[in-house]
């Protein structure tokens, strides 16, 4: 009896320190944004899209007791329709969970930022417990079994996206928008183009602003190989939730402000056929108890913790490739010579592998993994490549050898480049099921099998076009 005491007694102690810790924080934030009116709570769901409610910013006290929501905002296909399948929905009589507010997310908010904050919530089971099948409460899981070990990931991400004319051209197909106040539409390659940042600075200028204002740590924006097309990147962090939670901020600024200046962006994987894929790369080195590069030797090179979290990477890639190309279009990215790796590989210095290790010094040896695409949920992508590292720590896997020259032309183990190939590689395997949990295994490829059967029955117009008289 005294041990469940002290158990109780020890959890009120902590939801005491988290609820006074919230109201500082929202006290803080009115004295910074004395004009804000409402608040977005919001959840990100298995997709990377939020869901959500406005209240108005006097009723954000009592968030701190949390809120509900229902348990199936996490077995949504991208359409925000519940898949019954999965098993989150009618058949548990569709149940609320307890939802609290993340700390440290309370934010302007870029529709309004003067006016309208918002915060991000991450869901609970009934009893307290993190909710198995939220993506951010996954990733958790893994990274407090690196950290439980003594290793201590060190992440970055970064994030490519189109700017898009809302107009459709005359075929009805989209296209690049022109530069703010001109009829100029740049319809060539780019990358690295100083004059096309200065084309869109308003845009940027104001992504990049905003972005100081929610306290994300973004560099500033890229010219792409593609017109219309940027990449930014965020700021390297020991804190891997919120590696994530910038990241999916981010993409909600950049949408919000493109918005106010007409045009929409948009982080689909592949939305022309004619131009570059966007991609979602991601940085990771390891630190050690005493914040030693645990990547690297002392002569910089490839330490032993760095060969096994390659090849446990590289082992479980393509059953990962559900996570990192979640949707029918993600696929289309992975053609040849697109600067997309189609097999799980490694190499120094080459951008046609997908597992690089780049130029550097000791403290800054990293692996980039180059396989998820811009439209994939960031916390998800990570926790695939956590799983993949603790799979290489804890098997004794072997390593293929470092791809030298172009990576697309060398043998090595395939990428499932269809999304029924891919979803059936996920299923299969034990080990990633395992790691995740096999819970949001279940529902994770339940939605997607679901969202997958409901496009292949679409009759698109590629289809007419060929068929209908040939046929």
């Amino acid at each position: 009896m005294t041990n469940i005491v002290e158990v109780e007694d020890f959890t009120r102690h902590s939801e005491q320190k988290r609820t006074s810790a919230f109201q500082n924080e929202v006290h803080a934030y009115l004295e910074r944004h004395p004009e804000t009116q409402y608040v977005d709570i919001l959840l990100n769901d298995l997709n990377g899209v939020f869901r959500g409610k406005r209240i108005p910013f006097a009723n954000l006290t009592k968030l701190e007791k949390g809120c509900y929501f229902p348990a199936s905002v996490f077995a949504m296909d991208i359409l925000g329709n519940t898949v019954e399948e999965a098993g989150l929905g009618q058949a548990l009589g569709e149940p609320d969970n307890i939802c609290i507010p993340v700390e440290g997310t309370l934010i302007p908010s870029a529709a309004d930022p003067q006016h309208l904050a918002q915060v991000l919530l991450t869901m609970r089971n009934q009893d307290g417990t993190p909710f198995d099948v939220e993506p951010r409460n996954v990733l958790n899981h893994l990274w407090q079994q690196l950290r439980n070990r003594g290793l201590f990931p060190v992440v970055a991400v970064e994030l490519e996206f189109y700017l898009v004319d809302k107009k459709r051209d005359a075929e009805g197909f989209i296209q690049p928008p022109c530069a703010p106040g001109s009829d100029e539409r740049n319809m060539q390659s780019q990358v690295y183009s100083v004059d096309n940042l200065d084309h869109f600075s308003e845009v940027l200028s104001e992504i990049d602003t905003i972005a100081k204002q929610q306290g994300i740590p973004a560099d500033g924006a890229l010219a792409e190989a593609s017109p219309g097309q940027f990449e930014i990147n965020l700021h390297h962090t020991r804190n891997v939730l919120s590696a994530c939670d910038h990241a999916v901020q981010l993409k909600r600024l950049v949408r919000q402000v493109a918005e106010n200046h007409g045009m929409t962006a948009t982080f689909m994987a592949k939305p022309y056929e004619e131009y570059a894929g966007s991609g979602m790369h991601v940085h990771i080195s390891v630190l050690d108890a005493a914040d030693h590069n645990a990547f690297a030797c002392d002569d910089g090179s490839n330490s032993p913790l760095l060969k096994r979290a390659l090849a446990g990477m590289i082992d479980l890639m393509p059953a990962s490739m559900a996570l990192l190309a979640p949707n029918v279009n993600a696929y289309r990215r992975f053609l040849p010579d697109a600067f997309v790796p189609l097999q799980a590989s490694w190499g120094h210095n080459n951008r046609t592998v997908a597992l690089r290790i780049p130029c550097g010094d000791i403290d800054s040896h990293r692996i980039e993994y180059r396989v998820a695409g811009a439209d994939a949920n960031p916390y998800l992508v990570m926790a695939a490549i956590l799983a993949g590292m603790l799979h290489g720590i804890d098997n004794q896997l072997p390593l293929p050898p470092a791809i030298t020259g172009n990576g697309h032309e060398a043998d090595g183990n395939p990428l499932p480049i269809r999304q029924s190939d891919a979803l059936y590689e996920f299923e299969q395997s034990t080990p990633l099921q395992k790691l995740l949990g096999e819970r949001f295994g279940f529902v994770w490829h339940s939605c997607k099998h679901h969202e997958l059967m409901h496009f292949e029955r679409l009759i698109t117009s590629t289809e007419i076009d060929w068929m209908l008289k040939n046929a």
